[in-house]
């Protein structure tokens, strides 16, 4: 790894979310490769993050950690992918569920096809606490819509996004006027003509948790941005004004909102959810799935 670059940097922005941050990271320490960084960035929590990360980073566990108050949650994922230093650019959701085989699959992929801009997947989510029900998501067919030309961008989440660094010289970083990061980012970066791969496995598994941004975030908003991103980037629509992994995570965010009393409690007591249990069972479920589907690269 000469001049300390590393072909793929994971990063973590995150406030307040210790419980669900130590999960994330633990597992990201388990499975870190020689070759791969992990980048956390804290907007100046105040629950323990702080002390949990500093003494992370001092026992070499993290590369890079810094601690600071971010302007808004775009301000900060920026922050990360400006510290990184890999090849390629791998975000980390606190709270969210990633299957690290099928992340090095497209890695390696990306490693060996240097032309390759980001690469994409497909997805799964699961509801906090109830690991029986899960939704597969995909957006292969608007991809081979846009691969065809048929349309001249469209959406998808940045859970299972991986970015060659070297690219956002091109493609820029998240745009911190806009709440619904990966929607305004994934119209920018398809319109743009980026060199988008689509992997059919399983990259990420979307955790529906109390606390998420968009979860508060006022209709008039959404609309708002719905209507600069389709003027910006031709975007035709799919039913949807914004991306439907933003989707999902508003509509179960705001019914967690009026039980947030309930959740906050069954969170902190550990009364009805164990967190690390019910992440083990997700992270296995994840990986069975990437085991028992077929994957390939388009």
């Amino acid at each position: 790894m000469e001049n300390n670059i590393y072909n793929l940097s994971y990063i973590i922005c995150t406030r307040n979310r210790c419980q669900f941050l130590k999960i994330a990271v633990e597992k990201l320490i388990e499975i870190k490769l020689p070759d791969e960084e992990i980048v956390v960035v804290d907007g100046n929590s105040n629950d323990g993050t702080k002390e949990y990360l500093q003494s992370l980073y001092e026992q070499g566990l993290i590369q890079q950690y810094i601690s600071e108050p971010d302007k808004n949650q775009a301000h900060g994922w920026n922050k990360a992918m400006l510290l990184a230093k890999g090849v390629l650019i791998k975000k980390i959701i606190d709270d969210d569920v990633f299957c690290y085989s099928a992340i090095r699959e497209c890695k390696n992929y990306m490693l060996a096809h240097i032309n390759v801009d980001a690469c994409i997947s497909n997805s799964l989510t699961i509801r906090l606490g109830n690991t029986e029900i899960q939704t597969e998501n995909t957006r292969f067919s608007f991809f081979k819509d846009w691969k065809a030309g048929n349309t001249k961008s469209f959406t998808f989440s940045d859970v299972y996004l991986i970015l060659r660094r070297s690219s956002l010289a091109y493609l820029g970083l998240y745009n911190t006027k806009f709440t619904m990061l990966d929607w305004e980012y994934s119209l920018r970066i398809s319109h743009l003509k980026a060199n988008i791969i689509y992997y059919t496995g399983f990259m990420a598994m979307g955790v529906d948790t109390p606390g998420n941004v968009t979860s508060v975030t006022p209709k008039n908003v959404l609309l708002q941005e719905g209507a600069i991103g389709a003027f910006l980037y031709d975007y035709a629509g799919d039913g949807a004004e914004i991306s439907s992994w933003s989707r999902i995570k508003i509509a179960v965010g705001k019914f967690l909102d009026r039980h947030k009393h309930k959740e906050n409690k069954a969170l902190n007591t550990d009364e009805t959810i164990n967190l690390t249990d019910f992440y083990k069972t997700a992270y296995s479920i994840i990986e069975t799935k990437n085991l028992n589907t077929i994957c390939h690269f388009y």
